[in-house]
């Protein structure tokens, strides 16, 4: 994949479809997520945004029944054809879920091991990058004298900075998050999403949340997704976040945001 300037599209849905089995689930989404900003996914749950998402990376290829229409596109490229080769793709665009995902293994096992399934790392290469991830999380210090201790005994703050900085070892252009920190305390909420505003504009982040707070604080660009009386999720209206916020054009969006639907 190619590099994309700032101001540029980095992923783009054109006319998105998804369907898991006979049931429509997402209708028509043309979503346009810039180059190097933090694009929020907002909307109801059942909206369809962390279907959204999943769709990016074809973490959905495997589900039973699913299938979609359209295009999404990185970089300009569709990702979604037979010829794309999904672990590239993996590499390219990361994923942080909702709830910390560590691996029995110590902590620096745990961030090297997407790069050892694509190969063999010498030990000072990988042993460079563990410090320099743990770094990026603000998390060496913590944790610079125990990178042989179980990833299991960290807290859950610390266990999603550390699931944060394995999906930065391989050096992913996209960082897709799905509600990141909604099973951390307002503490380790607040340092994740300091750390989510110093991945940019190195990188791209889309970031699925349901607080509005934190969408204000952290995004560039807001999306607002609503699902309609048939439960089919609809991309009702995007673009840049103080815009959003202060103004928006839709009066679904308008409720939202004041907390009238949620």
């Amino acid at each position: 994949m190619t590099s994309t300037s700032a101001g540029e599209l980095k992923v783009e849905t054109v006319r998105l479809h998804v369907w898991f089995g006979t049931a429509l689930v997402l209708r028509e989404v043309d979503l346009r997520a810039p180059a190097g900003a933090v694009t929020a996914l907002m909307g109801p749950s059942g909206s369809g945004k962390s279907t959204l998402i999943r769709c990016i990376n074809r973490l959905n290829d495997t589900v039973p029944g699913f299938r979609m229409s359209g295009k999404i596109l990185v970089d300009g490229e569709e990702v979604t054809s037979p010829e794309e080769n999904v672990a590239t793709l993996r590499r390219q665009v990361g994923m942080l879920f909702q709830r910390p995902n560590v691996f029995p293994m110590s902590i620096a096992d745990n961030i090297l091991y997407g790069l050892r399934l694509c190969g063999r790392v010498e030990r000072k290469e990988g042993m460079r990058i563990v410090e320099r991830t743990l770094k990026e999380v603000g998390l060496w210090k913590e944790v610079s004298r125990r990178l042989d201790m179980s990833a299991l005994q960290l807290s859950g703050g610390q266990q999603q900075r550390l699931c944060l900085a394995r999906a930065l070892a391989v050096d992913p252009d996209v960082l897709l998050m799905d509600e990141p920190t909604s099973a951390l305390d307002p503490k380790s909420t607040r340092v994740l999403e300091e750390l989510i505003r110093t991945l940019v504009p190195q990188r791209t982040v889309l970031i699925v949340t349901h607080n509005m707070q934190q969408a204000r604080r952290v995004s560039d660009v807001a999306a607002f997704l609503m699902a309609d009386d048939d439960g089919v999720g609809e991309l009702v209206e995007q673009g840049p976040a103080s815009v959003i916020f202060a103004s928006p054009t839709d009066p679904r969006t308008a409720a939202f945001i004041q907390g009238d639907v949620g």
